[in-house]
């Protein structure tokens, strides 16, 4: 039994279409992670990086707010996917192994709610590995509709 509703044919996007709630997500996450590290200060998470043993800190860290932003953007506008994976694939797996690997899965961990609000802790790998998801279904599925990378093809097929 087939539902109607189901069918591709009466969906208001093209099949395709499930890339880009997808590209908007983990584009966006990644480039408000970035953000975040600049607006509290780019030392601050150098020094959080140094105090976890990562070597070259400074330069991982540069390395990793410039990845976060320039690929949040090439995945944002479906530029460049398989190229911006892999340091975000990096980015990724080294957040999961230093960070959150000891916090377990889960990413929400209530704690206890007062006058002040909920209170949580550590996040675990969980998000992280929703983002490598997205990531991998970004790279097997392309960019897209409505991407930098259709736009390029188009108008090098029509030079």
């Amino acid at each position: 039994m087939t539902l109607p509703f189901l069918r591709a044919a009466d969906h208001p996007l093209p099949t395709e279409g499930w890339v880009i709630p997808i590209r908007l997500i983990v584009g966006y996450g990644f480039m408000a992670h970035g953000w975040a590290k600049i607006a509290h200060g780019p030392q601050h998470f150098i020094d959080i990086l140094a105090a976890i043993g990562i070597p070259f800190a400074p330069l991982m860290g540069w390395l990793t707010i410039t990845g976060e932003l320039v690929c949040g953007a090439a995945v944002l506008t479906g530029a460049f996917i398989p190229l911006v994976s892999l340091p975000m694939i990096a980015i990724l797996l080294t957040a999961i192994v230093t960070v959150h690997l000891p916090n377990g899965f889960s990413s929400i961990k209530l704690q206890g709610f007062d006058a002040g609000g909920a209170h949580f802790g550590q996040p675990g790998y969980e998000t992280d590995l929703l983002y490598l998801a997205g990531i991998f279904a970004l790279v097997l599925g392309g960019p897209g509709p409505l991407s930098l990378d259709r736009w390029l093809r188009r108008r090098v097929a029509n030079a």
